[in-house]
Order: C-alpha cells, then sequence, then structure tokens
C-alpha cells in the first residue's frame, strides 16, 4: 500500500531518505524480475514477495514487505488470535431517572419474556409512528430490571434509524457487537451474511440481551437477530416492523403518549411536589399542552426547575403564545405540533451563544460528535463550548452519551437543523461545516502520523490555536481515536464531497487510508476511496488523482481483482508522471507488476518491475 511506506512530502520536503527507497525498489525489481524469469522458462507462477521461499535473501523479503506495507491490507494489522473466552459486554445506557408509568407496558414485556421460548424478541413501537413517546426510556428501563436474567452480557446499538444523517448499516451494528465479544478487527469478515452467522455462532449456548434502538426497517433489523434461544432482543421502532415474521419469535408491544395522570407525575418527580400541588390545573395544562409527550414534558420541566421563581401559569401561557406563532406549521397532529411548540419555546429562551451553538451542532452529518469537534464547528475556544454543552444538556436539548461526547435525539436534530437554516446564513453554515472538517482532517493526519510515522505527508493549511487538533503520543491512543471517530470520520469524508469541499474530502480519504487497512471494512474503503477520487478530479489535481488511483489499485490488487488493479494502476501512472512525483510513478509501475506477476505475465511483469 502506499500508505505503508514512507516516501514523499506531498507539497513539501521528503520525510524518508529517497536513497533507502530507491534501494528498495531495486532489490526487489531485481529479484523478481530474477524470480520471474526462472519460474517462467520452467512454467511456474511467482508467490508475492512476503511469500517467498525459504532460499530467498531475508534482506529482500524484508525490503518487499516494506513496498507492499508489510502484511497483506497495510503492514500494520495485528495477526492476534481469538482469545479463549468470550467478555461479558454491559452496554445498557444508564437507568433513565424519573421514569413514570408505563404498567401495562412493562407487564406486557414481562409476559413476553417469561414465555420466551415462543417470542425470543420484542419490537417496542409507537402506536401513532411519532418519535418523543419514549420508547428508548422504556426499552432501557426494562432492560435494567431484566438483565440479570442474562449472565452472558448484554448489547446495545442506537441504529439511528430516522436520524436525518445516514442510518447505521447491518454491518456496522454487527462489527461494533464483535468488537464487543473480543473479535479482533482483522478477524471479522468483510461480508454481511458471514458477519451475521458469526455473531450466532458466538451466543449460542449463551444467554444475552440484545437491544437494537431505533430501527428503520426490517432489513436493518433481521441480520442482527441471535439464533439461540437463549438470548433475547429488545426493539424500538416508529414502525411496527410487520415483516418480522412469527417464525422468527417476534412479539409486539406498541406504545402511546403518557397518560394525563402519568405525565403530571412525571412534572412532578422533576420539579417537585410544592410547585405541583400549589397549582394543580396548570400542571395539569402544561401537560396537555406538552401533548403527553415525555421528552416535551422533561424539557418544559428543566425549563421550570432553572427558573424556580416561575409560576407554572407563565409557562404554559409562554406555550400558548409559542404555539400561536407556530400556527404556519401546524397539522391535524397535535403530537406533532405540541412538541415542535416545545422545541421552539425552549430554543428561544436560550442565551444567544448557546442558541447559536445548538443550531450549529445540526450541521455535523455524524451521529455524534466530541467536545472538541463542537468547539471547531462552533469556531469555540473549548472551555467555552464546555459551558455552551452543558447548558444545552442541562435543557435536555442535547444528550451527553459518555464523557466528552454528545449527540441529539433525532427530533431534535431536525429542529435544529431547521433552525440553522433559517438563523444563519449560507456562507456562516458553510465556514463552521470547513471548520469542523478541517479539524478532522488534522487530526486524522497527527493520528497517522503515530500509527505509521515514515509516510508521506499530506500538506495542509495551517491550525487555528483557538481550536487546536488532538495529539497523540502513543499507537493505542490513536487507534482509540480513530477507532471512537470512526462512523463520523467516514461521514465526514462524504459530507465533504457532498458540500463541495474538495481539499478536505481528497486529503481525508488518504490520511485514513492506514486505518482502512486496519479494520478492512471494505464498503466503507471503496466508498471512501471513490468520493476522495472525484473530489481529486472535480480539483484538477493531477497529483491527488494519481495518489487515490493508485491506492485503487492496491486495494484491488489485495483483493485479488487484478485486472481492476492493472486498469487503476494503468490510469495513476501518466497522472503521476505529469505531477512530477517520481515516487508515485515508481509504484503504479510496481503495481502494475505485481498483477502481471500474479497473472503468470513475466513477459508485461519484468518491464515493470524494471521501469520501478
Amino acid at each position: 500500500m502506499v500508505a505503508g511506506v514512507a516516501v514523499n512530502q506531498v507539497g513539501g520536503d521528503s520525510t524518508w531518505p529517497w536513497q533507502a527507497v530507491m534501494a528498495v525498489i531495486a532489490a526487489i525489481a531485481m529479484w523478481l524480475a530474477a524470480s520471474l524469469g526462472q519460474a517462467s522458462a520452467a512454467g511456474e507462477s511467482v508467490s508475492p514477495p512476503g511469500s517467498a521461499d525459504p532460499g530467498s535473501p531475508p534482506e529482500v523479503v524484508s525490503a518487499s514487505g516494506a513496498v507492499r506495507g508489510g502484511a497483506v491490507r497495510g503492514g500494520i494489522r495485528m495477526d492476534r488470535g481469538m482469545t479463549d473466552g468470550l467478555p461479558v459486554p454491559r452496554q445498557l445506557p444508564a437507568d433513565p431517572a424519573s421514569f413514570v408509568g408505563r404498567e401495562t407496558d412493562l407487564a406486557a414485556l414481562d409476559s413476553l419474556l417469561t414465555k420466551s421460548g415462543n417470542a425470543r424478541a420484542v419490537v417496542i413501537s409507537a402506536i401513532a409512528g411519532s418519535g418523543g413517546v419514549g420508547k428508548t426510556t422504556l426499552a432501557v428501563h426494562w432492560a435494567h430490571q431484566i438483565r440479570e436474567h442474562f449472565p452472558d452480557g448484554d448489547l446495545f446499538v442506537n441504529l439511528r434509524g430516522y436520524d436525518s444523517g445516514q442510518p447505521m448499516t447491518p454491518k456496522q451494528a454487527l462489527d461494533g457487537f464483535l468488537r464487543a465479544l473480543d473479535v479482533p478487527s482483522e478477524k471479522i469478515p468483510p461480508e454481511l451474511d458471514v458477519q451475521a452467522a458469526l455473531f450466532r455462532s458466538l451466543l449460542n449456548g449463551r444467554r444475552m440481551l440484545v437491544v437494537l434502538d431505533n430501527a428503520a426497517s426490517v432489513e436493518q433489523v433481521r441480520p442482527l437477530l441471535p439464533g439461540t434461544a437463549g438470548c433475547f432482543t429488545l426493539i424500538t421502532s416508529r414502525s411496527h416492523l410487520s415483516g418480522l415474521a412469527a417464525r422468527e419469535g417476534v412479539g409486539r408491544v406498541p406504545i402511546d403518549v403518557l397518560s394525563p395522570e402519568h405525565a403530571v407525575d412525571l412534572l412532578r418527580q422533576v420539579i417537585g411536589d410544592s410547585r405541583i400541588d400549589a397549582e394543580p390545573d396548570m400542571t395539569a395544562e402544561l401537560a396537555r399542552r406538552c401533548g403527553y409527550l415525555p421528552l416535551a414534558l422533561r424539557i418544559a420541566a428543566d425549563r421550570a426547575v432553572t427558573h424556580p421563581h416561575l409560576m407554572l401559569s407563565d409557562l404554559v401561557e409562554e406555550l400558548v403564545d409559542e404555539r400561536d406563532l407556530l400556527d404556519a406549521l401546524a397539522s391535524d397532529d397535535d403530537e406533532t405540533t405540541a412538541i415542535r411548540t416545545v422545541f421552539s419555546w425552549s430554543y428561544k429562551k436560550l442565551p444567544p451563544d448557546a442558541a447559536r451553538t445548538f443550531r450549529l451542532l445540526a450541521l455535523n452529518a455524524g451521529p455524534d460528535l466530541s467536545g472538541e469537534a463542537a468547539a471547531a464547528l462552533t469556531g469555540s475556544t473549548g472551555p467555552r463550548v464546555r459551558r455552551l454543552l452543558d447548558t444545552l444538556t442541562s435543557q435536555h436539548l442535547l444528550e451527553q452519551t459518555r464523557r466528552n461526547r454528545y449527540r441529539f435525539h433525532d427530533l431534535l436534530r431536525v429542529y435544529a437543523a431547521e433552525r440553522a437554516t433559517l438563523d444563519e446564513s449560507e456562507a456562516e453554515r458553510t465556514v463552521a461545516v470547513r471548520r469542523m472538517l478541517d479539524w478532522y482532517v488534522h487530526t486524522a493526519l497527527r493520528a497517522r502520523r503515530v500509527i505509521q510515522p515514515n509516510v508521506y505527508e499530506v500538506s495542509i493549511d495551517p491550525v487555528d490555536p483557538s481550536y487546536p487538533p488532538l495529539d497523540f503520543s502513543t499507537h493505542d491512543e490513536a487507534l482509540e481515536w480513530y477507532e471512537q471517530e470512526r462512523t463520523n470520520l467516514v461521514i465526514a469524508v462524504r459530507q465533504a464531497a457532498e458540500v463541495g469541499y474538495e481539499p478536505a474530502a481528497w486529503k481525508l480519504t488518504i490520511v485514513l487510508i492506514p486505518f482502512f487497512s486496519l479494520r478492512w471494512d471494505l464498503d466503507e474503503w471503496l466508498g471512501s476511496l471513490q468520493l476522495g477520487l472525484g473530489a481529486a478530479r472535480r480539483l484538477g489535481d493531477q497529483n491527488a488523482e494519481a495518489l487515490i488511483l493508485l491506492e485503487l489499485g492496491d486495494l484491488h490488487w489485495e483483493l485479488r481483482h487484478f485486472d481492476e488493479a492493472i486498469d487503476h494502476h494503468q490510469r495513476a501512472l501518466p497522472l503521476s508522471q505529469n505531477a512530477g512525483t517520481w515516487w508515485t510513478e515508481g509504484f503504479c509501475h510496481h503495481g502494475l507488476a505485481c498483477s502481471y506477476r500474479d497473472l503468470n505475465r513475466p513477459d508485461k511483469a519484468v518491464p515493470h518491475f524494471q521501469r520501478a
């Protein structure tokens, strides 16, 4: 792989002695040319350099491994075997505070669990298909109550089925589950059906609880279902997922908004007895104005808590006024209108800088983001953005999932994106997104320098000291950051391409190659390379285009798709010649030679090895 070898700095000085690179290439070319000549005479094929016969000079085998990046897939794979015993993952989020009501729903879930010989999964769905009714809260609360029945662990994933961004694919979900079950990344198969089979095999004979939150479709769910009777799967969705047939053992518990009494109970738990008892009628009216939706009720209750001298009647009056302002958005769906009213009302009560942070955060296309990424997106310093994020989480407008990680409820994300469109100019939105994408490029580049220190550099703009990229002191720190940000980074490549920020699209593609080679997610890898290639072409940057075509050729070679590898390397060759990057040209010849060698075409392979 090109990313596996230090050869030159794109747009700058060399970072590795070029004489060493040339010596390595020359040694391999001489040895392979001789080997090909002998094999051609004997009518035999030739093995790749890394699998040379024992008689091959060890320094040549070592050099060839360096040129090809070492082991297949980038030379930084961790060849460790499967562990003897499986871990006991405990992935459930915290049990929700201020849980009220739902006795009938909890009893229905209990009944399905006790009859789990017939029902091995249950779908918690909204009766009217709306969000904010408390599906996830009910699922997590009940899962905590029953987790003792599953001593082998619990798995949880938010499938982002109704998020305004990209839903999680079954492959991405299975990848996370398999890693939680201690499957090394290099042992995770690339094919979805093989991943699903491995997942079912690992759960066979174990008692585990699997929670699939926010599912959009049967196709998203079916590969994630365990195949053993000892496991139970809890699914939340706005849809009934009726395509999950009875043969798959799926029960259903549709839920509605809270009853008026339970809605008041929720307000009481958050606001306190004294204020509720002082204004019982206004409490009931506040609950009604919130549509009895738990999400809206919590937002309203938090406003009451943060303004202890405000009468509940004042809150109701504010909500009435806000609904009148939103009458153009009103529909026959009272729940939708109610929750939009609460969102708008709560948003307008935010301090200006917190309101700006709220709407700019929606410009992030990924499922969540870190505090540092939020600082770049908003153009704020770290301490300042943390205070603003705390303000939003305290108002239930943003969720902190774990330390330094934040995400929107899907309904709030839609609303925040609407506010960004209304309250920020297109130029301001563009600048914000570019700040965040630049931050990802800078940080990913620093992580790559630690994981593969002897690689060519990518020229990038100077760092803004207000929101500096992260630094990494160890290989493990860099890998941990990548694993945490993996989905966001892949989406960032797509977002950069979609918004026309071509430099970030192709540079991020290049700096992520070592991580892709570690994880070997073929769909993500190929998809990002294609996006980066399109960006490079739109820029007219022949050097960038040559780099990405070279990587595509290398990847197809590793997949044993030799014709495709030859095609990409041949297209990269004149571009690298025009750009004057001799080392890219050399690796194009090397890639062509390897493909022709593996096709048993020494007549074509030898000249390319010699040119390399």
